[in-house]
């Protein structure tokens, strides 16, 4: 399968590495600094590759390569829409990195376009196939946590002011976001799923402690009621000292307790259930070795996707999973600025933009 990536920053070399494992055939790379894509196919040995052609234009690096079958978008999160929907109406499948729009209009043109097209949309919520989120997950399925009552996910992490100068669209509310839309979204959207992914209402509190270089949120958290009646919350920050200290996502029901933990949600903390097997014993104590806070669910991720292009199937993390993560990040924003409880689902108007300013002294 032909397969070319837009955008060469921070997150490309996960996406360069899942493809090599999945036997792609990279064509292109595609980025507006020549550097970057020498930069990222050096990272796996591809620099001296004159197979791969480098392009400072998608538009024309699509133009020229029409057996595409296969694009990631990796770019500053404000891009994703556009160069998704350009993607879509050329007839390419394509994987969008986290958050897959900036506002609820353009996610819901991309879902839209792609089901009229026939297109597979996959959202690059890679930590969804975590193997310990799989367990929890499995878990769930097979309904060993009964009754749910709440849940929570904690994202501790640290970003100092190095890591937005490399990139001045970082925390931006037209190219980024805050630390829950661009940092903390992965755990937004497990919570989500894990929780039934119906919402009845959120309250959320976002804050700029220590940022103030920043447009955007450095601490969120919120208080969300599901339509099963659970309840769960949210940390997200950027504001650990010194460096990164953990993501955990808890889950409580009547029958069974879980927490997961590690940098991201990528290790079994506890372990518990009423109907306790012998096999419940291996689950405990179980880590993911992983080189970063990305974790290795990009391979997955992609292996899904191929196999759902090749058999016509939705992707296990499909377009409508995307707009639900950044539905929710979009209504903690809403309902921080607004200082009340906001009802989802959201109107088609909401976007980052709305809160743009929000922050000034």
């Amino acid at each position: 399968m032909k397969y070319a990536l837009i955008g060469c920053g921070r997150i490309s070399t996960n996406h360069i590495k899942a493809a090599v494992a999945n036997n792609l055939e990279i064509v292109a790379v595609c980025d507006v600094v020549e550097s970057h894509m020498q930069d990222v196919l050096a990272k796996h040995g591809l620099e001296n590759d004159a197979s791969i052609k480098r392009y400072t234009d998608y538009k024309q690096m699509i133009a020229e390569n029409s057996d595409i079958q296969l694009i990631s978008i990796a770019t500053e999160s404000g891009l994703h829409a556009e160069i998704a929907l350009y993607c879509i109406e050329n007839d390419i499948n394509v994987i969008i990195e986290k958050p897959m729009a900036m506002n609820i209009h353009d996610a819901n043109r991309i879902i839209e376009l792609s089901e009229k097209k026939g297109v597979k949309v996959c959202a690059s919520h890679q930590n969804r196939f975590n193997i310990a989120v799989q367990e929890m997950r499995n878990a769930l399925e097979n309904g060993r946590f009964g009754k749910l009552s709440h849940g929570s996910i904690h994202v501790r992490w640290n970003r100092n002011k190095d890591y937005y100068t490399q990139a001045p669209w970082r925390g931006t509310w037209a190219q980024d976001g805050g630390a829950l839309m661009n940092q903390c979204i992965h755990g937004i959207d497990l919570l989500r799923w894990m929780m039934g992914d119906e919402i009845d209402e959120v309250y959320g509190v976002t804050k700029q402690q220590f940022h103030d270089y920043l447009q955007c949120e450095d601490i969120g958290m919120a208080v969300i009621r599901f339509k099963n009646g659970a309840v769960g919350t949210v940390e997200g920050t950027t504001n650990v000292y010194p460096k990164n200290l953990e993501e955990t996502l808890y889950l409580f029901g009547e029958n069974g307790t879980v927490k997961l933990g590690g940098k991201s949600t990528n290790a079994i903390d506890v372990w518990n259930f009423a109907d306790a097997t012998d096999a419940d014993a291996d689950k405990l104590g179980f880590h993911e070795a992983t080189s970063n806070v990305y974790g290795n669910g990009h391979t997955s991720l992609f292996a899904d996707m191929i196999d759902a292009i090749q058999n016509d199937r939705k992707p296990y993390v499909d377009a409508r999973a995307g707009k639900r993560a950044l539905e929710l990040v979009l209504a903690i924003y809403k309902s921080s600025f607004e200082g009340r409880p906001v009802k989802l689902p959201l109107d088609d108007s909401v976007s980052s933009m709305d809160f743009f300013g929000g922050f000034d002294k």
